[in-house]
């Protein structure tokens, strides 16, 4: 009778925790940056949630600080238990084990990871900002964000990221190089 009532608890509790659905934005421009993209998933599957959908590759100069070697792009969808800021600290983690170095604003890396969308909501801390501030200013963003999300509304400007997109005047060429990036879960 006992374990019948544990197991009945457990199910209900596994049954109401609440997933969240969250945008990432990948990005490497240093070493293997197909490893660095896929390596990262790999780590975002196994510590963070279900990847449940993801853009293809997109190679970018660099935006910001543009004398470095080009990007290569992506963006996931995910689902996670984790709250935004646990996020957070989940993708910076797996930015270092990536080897990811902070030297300089824009400079070269071998992973970068943006949180783009969190939910629906609106976030606004010295380390953390939800929407991404800057969504509707990269083409490189929103180029792989409309592939996935296209008629997903932002939640400060209330346009759709393909209206982001159109309106964006972001001119730096944003070209596709991998459809569909295998990986392994």
């Amino acid at each position: 009778m006992k374990n019948a009532l544990w197991l009945k608890e457990t199910i209900f509790a596994v049954l109401t925790i609440k997933m969240n659905l969250a945008f990432l934005l990948l990005g490497s421009n240093e070493g293997n940056r197909m490893h660095w993209l896929k390596y990262a998933i790999q780590l975002i599957h196994e510590k963070i949630g279900l990847v449940v959908n993801c853009s293809s590759v997109y190679e970018t100069a660099a935006w910001g600080l543009e004398d470095q070697n080009s990007f290569y792009n992506l963006v996931l969808a995910i689902e996670t238990e984790q709250n935004a800021f646990q996020l957070l600290q989940s993708i910076q983690f797996i930015e270092q084990e990536c080897g990811r170095q902070r030297n300089l604003k824009w400079g070269a890396r071998t992973l970068d990871i943006d949180i783009l969308y969190f939910n629906d909501e609106i976030i606004e801390t010295e380390n953390l900002k939800v929407p991404h501030p800057f969504i509707n200013k990269r083409k490189f963003t929103l180029v792989p964000l409309v592939e996935i999300a296209p008629s997903m509304v932002h939640p400060v400007f209330l346009i759709s990221n393909e209206q982001l997109l159109l309106d964006c005047n972001d001119s730096l060429p944003v070209l596709k190089i991998i459809s569909h990036l295998k990986t392994r879960f």
